[in-house]
């Protein structure tokens, strides 16, 4: 059967109406050999190689690092193209793709810290939210449920990562901007993100 229509809205991700597919659920075949999880795994192999880049320079501010990290960090939204152009959904693309994305801001923030490129409150802030988020996470998962990305989450990664890729070429004034942006974003997506968790406790408790 012919899939449907793709609408340049769904391609570029504007229009996210509608269940996840089924290719991505639980019970789902990981199936790793796809186009979208193959740019996740160039995504992976930059993220070492921006952190030897970067602590190898004295000022934590190398040019070539920095295009490692804008390569990671755009090609997020690279492979979700390709999986909508190719059908090529996976239940390991589900996971990883906000690994790899949890994954660079830590490493991205990290060097930040390391050599003061931002304000090391803020990206404290980060790490905070970012922690909660992984044992929050592990626990619905325990507890079978599945909570799907807000748009407020979805969102504040962009900000976030650009904020952090400002401070890394040394533009620290207008990446403290965009990175107290994200950070609004992503505390409001942790309120609706415990919300609905909240409300499975609820709904699992009284079954």
């Amino acid at each position: 059967m012919p899939r449907a229509r793709l609408s340049k809205r769904r391609l570029f991700g504007f229009d996210r109406s509608g269940p996840p597919p089924p290719q991505t659920a639980a019970e789902a075949a990981w199936h790793p050999w796809t186009i979208p999880n193959a740019i996740g795994y160039g995504r992976i192999a930059l993220i070492p190689l921006f952190l030897v880049l970067d602590y190898d320079s004295r000022h934590g501010t190398n040019a070539l690092a920095g295009i490692c990290f804008f390569l990671a960090g755009g090609a997020d939204y690279l492979d979700g193209i390709a999986a909508r152009l190719t059908g090529q959904y996976s239940r390991l693309g589900a996971l990883l793709d906000p690994l790899i994305d949890r994954t660079l801001v830590l490493a991205g923030a990290a060097v930040c810290w390391s050599y003061e490129l931002l304000p090391r409150w803020a990206l404290a802030v980060l790490l905070v939210r970012e922690l909660l988020m992984l044992f929050a996470g592990q626990a619905w998962l325990r507890r079978g449920f599945a909570l799907a990305i807000n748009w407020p989450g979805r969102i504040a990664v962009a900000p976030t990562m650009f904020g952090i890729w400002l401070g890394l070429l040394g533009d620290r004034s207008v990446g403290e901007v965009f990175l107290y942006v994200g950070l609004s974003l992503a505390w409001i997506a942790t309120a609706f993100y415990f919300r609905d968790g909240l409300a499975q406790t609820s709904v699992s408790s009284s079954t």
